[in-house]
Parts: C-alpha cells; structure tokens; sequence
C-alpha cells in the first residue's frame, strides 16, 4: 500500500506545470448556468414540439412516425453526449487546440464542399445544408467553431509592428509599391483571414446559408476585434457591409420581398407573413405570467418550426413575459460569465477563444429572438441549447467545455 502511494506522488510530481494547472478546478457558475440551460432548453423543446411529433403533418420533411416524444428524444441523446464531451473537452489541456486551429478548419471546408455534392449533400426546405455520412449533421456547425479556434490560435501570436522598421518591398514595380502602401496600413496582415473567409462564405452561399455566413463573420470579427487589430479597418468593412446588404436588399425581389413582410406581415398572410404573424401571436398571448408549461395554443401546428427557431416564442407564450425574462437573465449571466474568464484568462490563446465562443453564443440568443419578436428581419439563427438539432447542440456544448478549459488555468499568472 506505501509503494502504490509513493507511485502515486512520483507520477504528480513528473507533471509539467501546464498539466498540473490544467487540471485544476473548472468555474462552476459557468459550468452550472450550462447545465441550467440546456436542462431548461429540453424541457421547453419538449412541450414545444409534444403536437407536432404526435400529428407528423410532413411525414416527407419529418416523419415522426406519431411520436409525441420524437423530437424531445432525439435532443435528449443528443444533449447527454454533448454534456459527455463537453467535460472531456474540459479537462483536455486547451493550448493543444492550436494544432486542432489549421486541421480542423481545412476539415470543415472539406465537409462543406462535400455538402454541395448530389448524393452526399441532404436537400431540405429550398437548400443543401446537411451532409449524410452515416449520419446526417451540418458542417456549417463545425465551421463556425473551426474558424474562431483557427483566428483565436494565430492571433495569438500576432506581434504588434508598432515601433518596428517597416517590411522591405520593391519600389521598383508597382505590386511592391502597393504591398508596401498596404502594410503600412496593416492590410496584408488582414489578407489571409480575408481569404479563409471569403472561401468558407463562397461555399456556405452555394447552400444557401444566410445565418451560417452571418455567425461565421461575428466569431471572426471578435477574435479579430479582441486580438487588438484597427478600428479602422472595422469601420471601413462595416461600411462596405452596409453597402452590400443594402444592394442585396434594394436589387433582389426576395430580400425586397422579406424586408416588406418583416415591416408587414399581415400584408401576405398566406405565403412568407404567416410564421411571423403567428409567432407574435403566440408571444403577446402569453401575457404578464403566461398560460402555464405545456398549455401553449400555437404549437398545434399553428406556428411552422416551432421546434426549432421559433421554440423561444411557444416558451413565451407558455411561460410569460416573466418567464421569457427569466430566460433573457440566464443567457446574459451566461455570456458576461463567459467575458469575465475571458478577462482573467492565462494568456492571450485563451482569452481569444473565449471571447469568440462567447460572442458567438450571445449573437445568436439576440438575433434569434429579435427573429421571434419581430425586431429584426427573419434569419433562421436557432437559439443555443433549445432549438431541436443535435450537431448544433452538440457543437454548442463542445465550446462551452473549451470555455470551461481555460477557466482551469485562471489562477496562473497571464503569459504572452
């Protein structure tokens, strides 16, 4: 018994400091808010989709076979895997997700490539978003976390030019005129997050995929923001953003078409107003206290999807305006936890993870119910640990673990 723990002590102290730091204790008010959510996510998925699943009313989309459970089922499989590895992910040292940064993006966009191939891509409602390969998930999923570890990992080691001589070009031609001109104004050191991008929005346009583009740009943006890169070039790609979308909008019939329905929804109830229209409905019903858990009238296929972007407006009709500020409380707890760890993070890697996974989690709790409420234009953004999908859950759990790894090693004095 006294060798087996003199063993034992000899293989802690053979650990390198990272291990040992690695294994320290995880932030349980994030961990807790985690659980919280998604435990609350299941239950409101499970009330929201109870009808749907029982009545299949498109046995071609989804067939449910008069399960009434089918969907809660499905997301509960889902939900204690991701749960399973979001702790693994946890305990795993997250300084060896930088190898995972190159591999894991160059994978993705191979999986997004695959997506646009007949017979291995899954067409459904209008677009090709789904790979089937065994099992059917979204690469896009995959995509949005990749580019965010990818940036997070090679901005951490971005060195800032200022005080240094400036690179040598030839003056002699004019592509080395403007190579120097551009690195004066940091352009080039933008260039090749601009290509990784501008590859990973080419594709997931081809799907269509509108929201995907969109939270692919935001986890981006932040790590790029948080990584100190110029103000200026924020402003002057907002602005060209701006342009563009308004362009999109003014020059094509469909977003011309959904921007007047999102101002009107009544003006077309048969055709593009109706979910909006009804999802409304079914949050203003709701009242101060709303109708009680499980006693939601829209849900019996009044409302299209309400299992999946619109679950927030079933929660708000059942559970109130109370309940959906509950709700609103515990996302925001979530994500200013999540920037505190950032803040306090051991060095900057960490600090950039957790600031696009964060980012990412509170853009879309805030456009997808801006989508349920009608603030804002319909995007198809679901919302984090509720919306049926299990690569979205998934993936969701699987940041919230890398977030987790970090806030293992807060106590460690900041490294560069």
């Amino acid at each position: 018994m006294a060798l087996f723990r003199r063993k034992r002590r000899k293989a802690k102290r053979d650990l390198t400091v990272e291990e040992q730091l690695a294994r320290g204790p995880m932030d349980l008010p994030f961990l807790g808010l985690v659980l919280l959510l998604t435990a609350i996510g299941l239950i409101a998925l499970l009330s929201a989709s109870f009808a749907y699943g029982m009545y299949n009313p498109y046995p071609d989309i989804q067939d449910t076979g008069g399960d009434p459970y089918y969907f809660f089922k499905h997301q509960a499989f889902f939900a204690v895997a991701g749960v399973g590895i979001m702790l693994w992910v946890s305990k795993v040292d997250y300084q060896r997700l930088r190898w995972l940064g190159a591999v894991g993006l160059a994978f993705s966009i191979l999986l997004l490539v695959l997506v646009l191939i007949p017979g291995l891509g899954v067409a459904a409602n209008g677009a090709r978003r789904w790979l089937k390969l065994g099992v059917t998930f979204q690469p896009s999923e995959m995509a949005k976390a990749t580019v965010v570890i990818a940036f997070a990992s090679a901005l951490s080691r971005r060195k800032d030019r200022k005080g240094l001589p400036p690179r040598k070009f030839n003056r002699r031609t004019a592509f080395g005129r403007f190579c120097e001109w551009a690195d004066k104004f940091g352009f080039l050191e933008l260039v090749p997050y601009g290509v990784v991008l501008l590859i990973i929005l080419i594709l997931l346009a081809k799907e269509p995929h509108m929201s995907g583009m969109i939270l692919v740009c935001i986890g981006a943006a932040s790590v790029l923001f948080a990584s100190g890169i110029s103000l200026g070039w924020f402003a002057a790609l907002g602005a060209v953003g701006a342009g563009g979308l308004w362009f999109i909008i003014t020059q094509t019939e469909y977003m011309t078409k959904r921007i007047e329905l999102w101002l009107d929804p009544l003006s077309d109830l048969q055709n593009g107003g109706y979910q909006l229209y009804q999802s409304q409905v079914a949050v203003g019903s709701g009242g101060l206290l709303g109708k009680g858990l499980g006693n939601s009238t829209q849900k019996y296929l009044y409302l299209p999807e309400m299992q999946n972007d619109f679950v927030f407006s079933i929660w708000c009709e059942e559970m109130g305006l109370i309940g959906a500020l509950l709700l609103i409380v515990i996302f925001a707890l979530l994500i200013i936890r999540g920037f505190w760890l950032a803040l306090h993070a051991r060095d900057r890697f960490g600090t950039l993870l957790v600031v696009g996974f964060s980012t990412l989690t509170a853009a879309q709790v805030a456009f997808n119910m801006g989508v349920v409420t009608g603030a804002i234009p319909t995007t198809g953004i679901s919302l984090p640990f509720f919306s049926y999908g299990g690569t979205a859950l998934v993936v969701n759990l699987a940041e919230m673990g890398v977030i987790l790894s970090v806030s293992r090693q807060i106590t460690a004095p900041k490294s560069k």
